[in-house]
């Protein structure tokens, strides 16, 4: 299929003729003709277009090859996410001719690299990952990752596992690339590299915990806890002076993985209109979906590979008394306590005061309301006095939403806040 011309190089475009005065700043002329980012977007539409041969590929690689270092960032910053990953598809490594898919690789992981902001980097990768990652694409990933250190590498590592889909950095280091040497080299990496951040990474299980889903009875189905969102917010800006970095929100569910992702999917749509978006979800599987102890043992395992990938990061987890969650809370705990700041359980079985004091004897907080969870946060300094007082202010107003079946189930629920409330007060009237 025959292209359109390709754009001109800018350079051209402005031309005039000789002998005539250069245009006047701020003039109709310089406000539309098209920047050099510009026309190399235009150019790169036009080769792409249709079929992309191999003299198309070449002018696409030299048009990489030749940017200026501020332009080839600005051109990856402007290209967008599909189109990137067309590109990916469109560059070939011809069986008798030249390996032009690897070149291309080779320029943004190695040649080029020092020259792509974080983000760009991430972008790269999120592009290798959307398709089938072959030897070639696991170095890629590799290279783009050693070749990132310290802070840098922390904001690349986030930046991959904020993708807004499955294709997260589990995803991408224990399911996609398959080289285990690839895989051993990326996590001494990460290991080496890791700087204390001083955050936690805030770890939550979904039914029961997030929103009403298997055994809780005391609310209608699907009700979103009130306050358990302002509660994750809170937990992630930390305790300190200065907020930190958000983002940091990742749903460890004994939902089952698939390939394709259509579980995950679902669970992010949920999640999405239920007001939390961008987060992480790491799913189970069927093998380990029945038993509580089957479901904690794998969530386990999912915590230990994060604990690989985000060494810089401690854990809170969030979880509820209905399944797995508690047995999981104290092998966490038991295992790397200085890891594992704070675990915390939602009431939905009607725990005995005993059950609880063996659930507090394994390091593990029981609670009845978001507002009682927060209490605790605070006393461990995970959170704010004003992030205590916020999670309270929006657990009242949500609990005043909630279409309860019945007056006296409103009426339960909102006693048991007012106490947490009362306890909030008093842990803050002697808190200076």
């Amino acid at each position: 299929m025959a292209k359109d011309e390709p754009a001109r190089n800018t350079v051209a475009t402005r031309a005039t003729t000789t002998g005539s005065a250069p245009p006047a700043a701020g003039s109709s002329f310089e406000a539309t003709t098209p920047s050099p980012v510009d026309a190399l977007l235009s150019q790169l539409r036009g080769l792409m277009r249709g079929h992309t041969d191999r003299g198309e590929e070449k002018q696409i690689l030299d048009m990489f090859r030749s940017a200026a270092p501020g332009e080839l960032n600005q051109l990856l910053s402007r290209l967008p996410r599909n189109e990137l990953h067309e590109l990916m598809g469109d560059l070939d490594n011809h069986l008798f001719g030249p390996k032009n898919r690897d070149a291309f690789l080779g320029l943004l992981s190695k040649g080029r690299l020092g020259e792509l902001s974080i983000d760009n980097r991430a972008k790269v990768i999120d592009a290798l990952q959307y398709h089938a990652t072959g030897s070639k694409d696991e170095e890629a990933v590799r290279d783009i990752f050693l070749g990132t250190q310290g802070a840098a590498l922390t904001a690349l590592k986030n930046a991959v596992d904020a993708g807004g889909d499955y294709h997260d950095l589990q995803q991408l280091v224990f399911h996609d690339i398959d080289n285990a040497g690839i895989r051993s080299q990326l996590l001494d990496h990460f290991r080496a590299q890791a700087q204390p951040s001083g955050q936690v990474k805030v770890l939550s299980d979904i039914d029961d915990t997030f929103y009403v889903n298997l055994k809780d009875d005391r609310y209608p189905g699907k009700t979103v806890y009130p306050g358990v969102r302002a509660f994750y917010s809170e937990l992630d800006k930390g305790g300190g002076a200065s907020a930190d970095r958000e983002g940091d929100l990742t749903f460890i569910s004994a939902r089952p993985y698939d390939r394709a992702g259509l579980g995950e999917s679902l669970t992010r749509s949920m999640l999405d209109a239920n007001g939390v978006g961008n987060a992480t979800v790491l799913s189970g599987d069927f093998l380990h979906l029945i038993g509580n102890s089957n479901i904690a043992d794998k969530k386990f395992d999912n915590w230990q590979q994060y604990r690989q990938l985000f060494p810089e990061y401690k854990s809170v987890f969030i979880g509820d008394s209905g399944q797995g969650d508690a047995i999981f809370g104290a092998k966490a705990v038991a295992s790397a306590p200085s890891d594992m700041k704070a675990v915390f359980i939602h009431n939905v079985t009607n725990m005995s005061a005993e059950e609880r004091k063996a659930m507090a004897q394994q390091g593990i907080f029981v609670f009845d309301t978001y507002v009682g969870a927060a209490t605790e946060a605070f006393r461990r300094g995970l959170i704010t006095r004003e992030g205590l007082e916020r999670v309270a202010s929006s657990a009242s107003r949500e609990l005043d939403a909630v279409h309860f079946d019945s007056l006296e189930q409103y009426a339960a629920r909102k006693a048991e806040l007012d106490r947490d409330v009362a306890e909030m007060r008093a842990v803050l009237s002697q808190t200076p």
